[in-house]
């Protein structure tokens, strides 16, 4: 084979490699207290179905949920039946299990309907901790006025009395990492926010009884 045939060659696989990084989902990491904050609906669920409703390349999923509990949203929709979401994951497009799991749902509200993705916080019920049950349960809401202030590089500061610095990103476990598994940022009666952990054993009774 001649060398610009080969250079040719080269460049078109190089061409198609950056056109398929470029169509990848790109979320940012978010603690779970944000992904609850900036959410319209959060609720737990089974997905019970699913339908394509247009399988064009940037076409719609349809989940139909069995709702278990809703934490946040009444002001929004009384009762979520649907949950949308792209049918590709290049385009965001979040995949449910039919009829396994319970799931931790969030997203946003348009025109009555309920939308979520790759960059909203979506997880097995079953995984999360028991702080993450509890943050949903009322203890994210107590902070959503506060700023979670993400730490990807030594030296980190907070610059204001309502942020908490993150720091699971400098981690070598990776994320999700401690601060977002076990702890919320939480407005305190002083006025300024700060991590906060208490999880007592009447916590986690409530729990295990309430939300299994």
């Amino acid at each position: 084979m001649k060398p610009c045939v080969v250079l040719v060659s080269l460049l078109l696989s190089l061409v198609c490699l950056m056109n398929q990084a470029s169509d990848a989902c790109s979320c940012a990491m978010s603690h779970p207290q944000d992904a609850y904050c900036n959410s319209d609906i959060v609720i737990r669920a089974k997905v019970v179905g699913k339908k394509l409703m247009d399988d064009r390349p940037f076409g719609t999923l349809r989940y139909t949920v069995k709702q278990m509990k809703m934490y946040k949203g009444f002001d929004k929709i009384q009762h979520v039946q649907y949950i949308y979401t792209h049918n590709t994951e290049s385009m965001c497009g979040v995949k449910f299990d039919i009829n396994k799991y319970q799931y931790l749902i969030t997203g946003r509200v348009h025109d009555g309907k309920v939308y979520t993705g790759l960059c909203n916080f979506n997880e097995r019920w079953e995984r999360l901790s028991l702080a993450q049950k509890k943050g949903i349960n009322h203890r994210y809401q107590l902070g959503c006025n506060c700023r979670i202030k993400p730490c990807h590089f030594l030296p980190c500061f907070v610059t204001s009395k309502h942020e908490c610095l993150w720091t699971d990103m400098l981690s070598h476990f990776g994320y999700p990492g401690y601060q977002s598994r076990h702890y919320a940022c939480i407005q305190q009666k002083e006025g300024y926010c700060s991590w906060y952990r208490g999880m007592t054993t009447r916590d986690k009774v409530t729990i295990n009884t309430t939300d299994p």
